[in-house]
């Protein structure tokens, strides 16, 4: 018997990001475009036209190389020119056809039923390609660059504001709140555990302008007795997921956003943005993302008192 000279496949490697951590992920065998749709939905439109036409043109690459092996099987076409194979091609391919050139033997109109159910094919697909990536419901939310714990009510609480910039209906919004860290278990394993936050109020039955999402640190909150120096040395992130119907395109609208421990800012509130006068309600993005210490002087809201984003405004 001869030795197995059979090779495995070859190992690829690739960069994923996992819960706010860059991943380097090795993968034994499997086609690297195996998942095409899944590809063709990930990239950005710059990538996504750049793919298309490399396609296009190879395409049309291939069938003029087809064409060339024929005996002048397109009428008109220069002697030995495979520039004009490949215009004819780009024709063929796109379903055009404006009849300077047409296929003249056999040989000829056997590529160019190939070719055009291939251009069929491929106008298809970038059609579905197209209308599901310009279909796709995207949320226009803005989430405060940190996070602040201060007091809410005599209890120190997690807050995390969001705004919806469209100004339109999120009808039923729901919101969860995510602790990821390292633990060590039992056994001496470090494992990168998930806890749940309780929010005050997880649901918004119509969410417009700003939503202020509050979680109490008592005793039953995972974060309670941490310090920032603990969180950030069990490389602690803070997962917020928002999801919501929007009356406009009737789509369920989703939208995560996450935090290093790092990020959060203790002792502090938010600078408030909405306020009221004369029934008017005014809102200034501007100071969105602000914070200050406690203890500093409140912006007056509705008839001199700061306005409560945990009801939901």
């Amino acid at each position: 018997m001869g030795d197995d000279t059979s090779r495995p496949d070859p190992v690829r490697a690739r960069t994923v990001n996992v819960i706010g951590r860059q991943a380097l992920v090795r993968e034994q065998g499997g086609h690297r475009f195996g998942d095409f749709y899944h590809r063709a939905m990930q990239v950005s439109w710059p990538q996504f036209f750049a793919g298309a036409a490399t396609i296009f043109l190879s395409l049309n690459s291939l069938f003029a190389l087809a064409y060339v092996l024929g005996e002048q099987p397109v009428a008109n076409v220069r002697p030995g020119s495979v520039v004009d194979l490949f215009f004819f091609s780009v024709e063929t391919l796109a379903t055009v056809g404006f009849g300077d050139m047409h296929p003249q033997t056999t040989y000829g109109h056997i590529i160019a039923t190939m070719e055009i159910f291939t251009g069929m094919s491929f106008i298809a697909v970038m059609t579905g390609l197209i209308f599901t990536r310009f279909s796709r419901p995207q949320a226009r939310l803005v989430f405060a660059r940190n996070p602040v714990v201060g007091q809410h009510d005599g209890q120190q609480t997690l807050m995390i504001r969001v705004a919806n910039t469209r100004a339109n209906m999120l009808s039923n919004a729901t919101a969860q709140l995510w602790l990821v860290r390292n633990e060590r278990a039992a056994e001496g394993g470090m494992f990168r555990r998930f806890h749940r936050l309780a929010l005050h109020r997880q649901e918004n039955p119509v969410f417009v302008l700003s939503w202020t999402l509050l979680h109490a640190i008592d005793q039953a909150s995972p974060v309670y007795g941490q310090t920032a120096q603990e969180l950030a040395a069990a490389d602690a992130i803070f997962v917020l997921i928002l999801s919501g119907l929007d009356e406009n395109s009737m789509q369920e609208l989703r939208a995560r956003q996450m935090y290093d421990a790092g990020t959060v800012r203790w002792g502090h509130r938010y600078v408030d943005i909405l306020a009221a006068d004369s029934g008017e309600i005014r809102i200034d993005y501007a100071k969105f993302h602000e914070v200050v210490a406690e203890g500093e002087e409140p912006s007056l809201g509705v008839q001199g008192y700061p306005i409560d984003y945990s009801e939901g405004r």
